[in-house]
């Protein structure tokens, strides 16, 4: 895809000023908001619209004309009322209904991001995977690590690159709570991957049968706990949030304007090869990000004026006192406080 070949060609320009590990990656899921919406919705099977689909259960149950208190009674009742398995938007069929950060439900797609924690890394984003909304974290982290390896392997096979990068490709992964689980940590064993996975408290576990599971979730206990493993945790906090935060909010993609998940996936991995061209502006050539110029532009205004209002205090010393204290002299001492 040409999409996927621009984004590898951003990660080989990043290898080349040598600001990608590759070794240690971290990864993490969003949510994005669909182009859809929930009033669309239809069933599966019968293509009813949810106005249809709750007259039809009014009129079953007894009520011939029934008016928009009863439909809402009888919606607020029901269990399960927005089942993916049931209900789906027939103009983006890709798009789940989901429970997103602020706590609303919306139809929405998910972007699962892996991204360099290394120790000489600068954050660099190494995939984006755009994946299934209603999906849990441990049902997208193995396809997420395999677009990062095959990412660093096409940068470490180009000849440009010049061996600036290990072969050791996604050797630790940095997790955070939602991925724990008995089957990815054996997952992670079977791809020869360390796992840094932050543990939630669930309290006395039974681990009868299980002797491999065990060893593992105790394994990655035991780094969990170590300074390293502390290290890793609050940089991937660190890191990979700033890459939401700047592809999806500053980039205002976090309410999505396309349909389709292949279309949302080309237009994140662009997005993402522009953050990984602006991160090597900013740690190689040390350019300032769009926000700062602004204040850059003020600081050059203040120091250019600053002389200049310094001189005319100087010069005004010998004038009556109402003059010398007027609002133009203390305006100029508020400037060379500044």
């Amino acid at each position: 895809m040409t999409h996927q070949q621009v984004f590898q060609e951003a990660l080989k320009v990043l290898a080349n000023h040598g600001l990608i590990d590759g070794k240690t990656v971290g990864a993490d899921g969003t949510t994005l908001e669909a182009n859809a919406a929930m009033r669309s919705i239809v069933r599966r099977d019968s293509g009813e619209g949810y106005q249809e689909f709750l007259t039809r259960l009014a009129r079953e149950s007894g009520i011939e004309t029934p008016t928009r208190e009863d439909l809402a009674r009888l919606d607020k009742a029901r269990k399960n009322k927005a089942s993916n398995d049931d209900w789906q938007n027939p103009h983006d069929p890709d798009a789940k209904i989901t429970k997103m950060k602020d706590g609303t439900t919306h139809l929405a797609h998910k972007a699962e991001h892996a991204v360099d924690l290394g120790e000489n890394a600068h954050g660099a984003i190494l995939a984006v995977n755009i994946c299934d909304a209603a999906a849990g974290d441990t049902a997208t982290l193995v396809d997420t690590l395999v677009q990062a390896t095959e990412n660093l392997r096409a940068v470490s096979d180009d000849q440009r690159v010049d061996g600036k990068i290990g072969d050791d490709f996604v050797a630790e992964a940095v997790l955070d709570k939602g991925y724990h689980s008995r089957q990815t940590l054996l997952d992670l064993e079977e791809m020869s991957v360390r796992g840094y996975v932050s543990e939630p408290d669930r309290g006395r576990q039974s681990w009868e049968g299980q002797a491999d599971a065990r060893d593992a979730v105790y394994a990655n206990r035991r780094r969990v706990r170590g300074e390293r493993g502390r290290r890793l945790l609050r940089s991937r906090g660190e890191k990979l949030e700033r890459t939401f935060a700047h592809c999806y909010e500053t980039g205002g993609m976090r309410r999505l304007h396309l349909r389709g998940r292949e279309n949302i996936a080309k237009r994140a991995l662009i997005h993402g090869a522009a953050f990984n061209l602006g991160l090597m502006l900013r740690a190689f050539y040390g350019l300032p990000k769009p926000r700062s110029c602004p204040a850059a532009v003020c600081a050059l205004i203040l120091a250019l004026v600053r002389p200049i209002w310094s001189a005319r205090a100087l010069w005004r010393i010998g004038e009556p006192a109402h003059d010398r204290f007027g609002p133009t002299a203390r305006l100029s001492s508020v400037l060379c406080a500044a």
